[in-house]
């Protein structure tokens, strides 16, 4: 039976990524921070779904559970990893507090390569393995007050470009998926984020709006197992494409990619008001 690692498997696209994985007939292993989160996991997918407990970000705990891994893999190659864990601090870039950055950049950007680190040998073989980021269509369009999320996930981009090149000498493969809106728990947390902190900026109305439009959006986006089913072709194809975009809004996707930089900021602009007060 195959195997497959895949980070922030407790709700949304990772959860969703097992099942479609698991009805594959592939064993999954899924990272969780929790310990009722594994015990949830472990009855809802049944016997072929192993838990793992940690953070990304925590290297120690990730190479403990690379090390459990590699013990139940018994010298057999890992098939895949999918990096998906990941969080999204918003707020305008002017006035977010250093430490919440750092958290994103921790979170998102150096937490992947530690998991690439602890897993990828284990993808090494006479069939090599395959690597999955998940990544986002704000990997390459960043919009106002998602910046660290952004910065995130271009640095995310960027490192998989890398990663991908250098992972020939093992005949290791990198595949980014960039998902656009998915109707995933995070619309909730994102519903109760605060941005009290911002109402006394210029920042307050357009951000206020975005959010609202965001979260309708989101709210209505792809569901997951789309993902899934992109992260499981992406792993068996003979040739997978190096770059997946998914996205609900294709069109203004493509029309964001090809417009020239000036135009939209003018679009962003108009739609969130972000024009500078006169006196």
């Amino acid at each position: 039976m195959k195997s497959v690692v895949i980070t922030g498997a407790s709700t949304g696209i990772g959860l969703a990524t097992a099942r479609v994985l698991l009805a594959q007939g592939l064993r999954v292993f899924g990272s969780v921070r929790r310990q009722e989160d594994a015990a949830r996991l472990s009855a809802g997918l049944g016997a072929a779904f192993t838990p793992l407990i940690f953070d990304v970000t925590d290297e120690a705990a990730v190479h403990a559970a690379a090390d459990e891994v590699r013990k139940s893999l018994a010298g057999e190659t890992l098939f895949g990893l999918v990096n998906n864990a990941g969080i999204a601090v918003p707020g305008p870039l002017l006035h977010l507090r250093i430490e919440d950055f750092r958290r994103q950049l921790d979170v998102n950007l150096t937490g992947q390569l530690i998991c690439v680190q602890a897993f990828a040998p284990l993808l090494d073989g006479d069939d090599p393995g395959r690597i999955v980021m998940i990544s986002s269509v704000g990997g390459r369009n960043a919009a106002p007050f998602v910046g660290p999320y952004a910065a995130s996930k271009f640095g995310l981009e960027g490192l998989s470009e890398s990663l991908r090149r250098e992972m020939m000498v093992f005949g290791i493969d990198v595949i980014v998926i960039a998902p656009g809106s998915v109707a995933t728990p995070i619309w909730d947390k994102a519903d109760a984020a605060d941005i009290a902190p911002f109402a006394g900026t210029a920042y307050a109305a357009p951000l206020a709006k975005l959010k609202t439009e965001v979260i309708a959006r989101g709210r209505k986006g792809l569901s997951p197992e789309v993902i899934g089913r992109a992260v499981f072709g992406s792993l068996t194809a003979a040739h997978p494409s190096p770059r997946i975009t998914i996205t609900p809004e294709p069109v203004t996707h493509f029309a964001l990619r090809l417009l020239p930089k000036r135009w939209a900021d003018r679009l962003y602009a108009r739609a969130l008001g972000l024009r500078r007060a006169r006196p």
